[in-house]
């Protein structure tokens, strides 16, 4: 991927800026400075932001960032009084004025941008067992190194393929990656009446998916409640996991939180779920989709509609909503040996970011990276993907 902008070229695989095709000379740091605002598009970004990209989230002075965004106004022919690259909002953050495109002419920011033109490879679903006789659905599709993403509420293995919350997602892991997914027990196409609906479950599932599977080492990938279930694969098979990527997720379900606010709204969402989750009418379902993905669009909500509606029935779905309000991982955490990554949206209503913070700082050395946006799932068009893409591509060791 590419930047465009004006007579200017921005190449984060090269790692450098060319001008008429020129490299410039330039620090790293005012490279990296530059990658974020142009990722940002047209965004006001802060001094937080700034500081997480170019420092990795160290203390630094005022006078730092000051040196830094003269540098790269220098380099694109700006300055501090004109202000015609990158201007600066007092006491807000800075704004990158040019208007920005992506290789293909994409824009670098905002709703109209088109989808990936290229069609995800064709997947086969699988079926195996757990040891309890639950049937479970799986497939494996991509070409390179393995990673398994573990199962998250609520999955649908086919009807996510062509996803607009998915696809994106899909095509950058798939096309990257030999990429594993299954659907947990109780929804999507694995089994939807099973007796036994708990944590241990999951996990075993996991465990059964990836030896059938024939994966014996490979990175983790657990969003949402699937990243407790990776914690728990990674502490007790801590051979087969090579690197682990936790996103949006938590030690600790919000029965267990005991946030009284928090807990008065998910009671709300659990009756809701008994109310109208199989209904024709989507109202009561929209409730979850409101929360999880505020700056939908309306093709966008319509499916996260629909996604729940078909990937379980109203049963399975309160039951799955309870026992996930009850997972506790605590203590597991200080056990993680593999390196780990955690990423989480800062304004993320449906976990709030400091659980992913707790995550980052009780599993030793990991990494944490905080997202700029609100909604639970990072959408393609938000300027947080492909600030998602560039960590995670560089944590997986895949940036060359």
């Amino acid at each position: 991927m590419s930047y465009r902008f004006g007579e200017f070229e921005l190449d984060p695989d090269r790692f450098e800026l060319r001008r008429g095709g020129a490299a410039l000379a330039a620090e790293p740091q005012v490279l990296s400075l530059l990658m974020l605002l142009a990722e940002a598009g047209d965004r006001l970004v802060t001094k937080d932001e700034i500081v997480e990209q170019v420092w990795g989230g160290r203390a630094v002075s005022d006078a730092a960032v000051t040196s830094r965004l003269k540098s790269a106004r220098q380099l694109l022919g700006d300055d501090g009084e004109r202000q015609a690259m990158i201007r600066t909002v007092r006491g807000k953050g800075v704004r990158f004025l040019p208007e920005v495109t992506r290789e293909g002419g994409a824009p670098a920011s905002g709703r109209d941008a088109p989808p990936p033109a290229a069609s995800l490879p064709p997947q086969q679903v699988r079926f195996c067992k757990a040891p309890d006789g639950t049937g479970l659905a799986y497939s494996v599709v991509g070409d390179g190194p393995p990673l398994v993403k573990t199962a998250n509420w609520l999955n649908h293995l086919e009807y996510e393929w062509e996803s607009p919350i998915w696809r994106h997602w899909l095509h950058e892991l798939a096309g990257r990656l030999t990429l594993l997914r299954y659907d947990e027990r109780g929804n999507g196409l694995s089994d939807w009446k099973v007796e036994e609906l708990s944590f241990d479950a999951f996990v075993e599932d996991l465990e059964t998916v990836v030896d059938a599977a024939g994966f014996e080492r490979f990175d983790m990938l657990g969003i949402s409640q699937g990243c407790a279930v990776s914690i728990a694969y990674a502490v007790k098979h801590p051979e087969r996991v090579r690197r682990m990527v936790l996103y949006g997720g938590y030690s600790l379900g919000w029965a267990v939180r005991g946030d009284p606010d928090e807990i008065a709204m998910r009671e709300i969402m659990g009756q809701a779920i008994e109310t109208g989750w199989g209904r024709g009418n989507p109202a009561f379902r929209q409730l979850h989709t409101s929360l999880y993905f505020p700056e939908a669009t309306a093709e966008e909500a319509r499916w996260f509609n629909e996604l729940q509606r078909v990937s379980a029935s109203p049963e399975a779905a309160k039951r799955l909503y309870v026992v996930l309000s009850k997972i506790d991982v605590r203590k597991l955490l200080p056990q993680v040996t593999v390196p780990t990554l955690v990423v989480h949206c800062r304004d993320d209503a449906v976990v709030p970011v400091e659980a992913s913070r707790h995550l980052a700082a009780q599993i030793p050395d990991a990494q944490f990276v905080e997202l700029d946006g609100p909604n639970h799932l990072v959408l393609e068009k938000e300027a947080a993907w492909p600030r998602f893409v560039q960590h995670l591509r560089a944590f997986l060791g895949e940036d060359d």
